[in-house]
């Protein structure tokens, strides 16, 4: 009889090991998802509504973005790219929504050139997230507003809006091969 006690003492004892490890590893991978992710993990918790298959979800983005070749721009491609930038940045006094529209254009252009595919909207915005968690919120934000452009129910002061946004992606993506990522001029922040 006392080794049918021992026994199930032992049995109980892994259990309660197994869960504490369990727990353990879960907290860990947690912590690190939202550290890698930042406002992104919660964005995508709220979208799934489950923490469980928001992880999941993340984890499965950042192995697509890995299978991926993403490379910084070469110094002369970031360089025409910052012309690009500039030139319609300053088309926006004239032809805001136009502007818009090129800021766009510009950032699937510079996502292109860096390897990220730039199908539909929110796969682009998910794939990016991966390597800028901290300004895809950015792109949505500016997304949205550019819809709204599409079906002109936006105020100048919403196209500004915007182009502040792309431009705070847009200098994100902007990296080149040096030592250090290099931002581009883009006029005050």
């Amino acid at each position: 009889m006392n080794d049918v006690r021992l026994i199930l003492v032992l049995a109980i004892v892994l259990v309660v090991v197994g869960v504490i490890v369990w727990a353990v590893m879960r907290g860990k991978r947690r912590a690190r998802l939202r550290a890698e992710f930042g406002p992104e993990y919660v964005r995508t918790v709220n979208k799934y509504g489950s923490v469980t298959r928001a992880e999941t979800a993340l984890e499965q983005r950042r192995e697509r973005v890995r299978q991926l070749d993403i490379q910084p721009l070469r110094p002369a491609e970031a360089d025409r790219f910052a012309a690009a930038w500039r030139n319609a940045q300053a088309r926006f006094v004239d032809d805001p929504r136009g502007a818009i529209a090129e800021a766009d254009r510009l950032v699937q252009a510079v996502m292109e050139a860096r390897g990220y595919p730039v199908g539909d909207f929110e796969q682009r915005a998910e794939d990016v997230s991966v390597d800028h968690p901290r300004v895809v919120e950015h792109y949505r934000a500016a997304h949205q507003i550019a819809l709204a452009s599409d079906r002109g129910r936006v105020e100048t002061e919403d196209l500004r809006q915007a182009m502040m946004h792309y431009r705070t992606l847009f200098q994100d993506l902007l990296e080149v091969h040096e030592d250090a990522p290099r931002r581009m001029e883009a006029g005050g922040r």
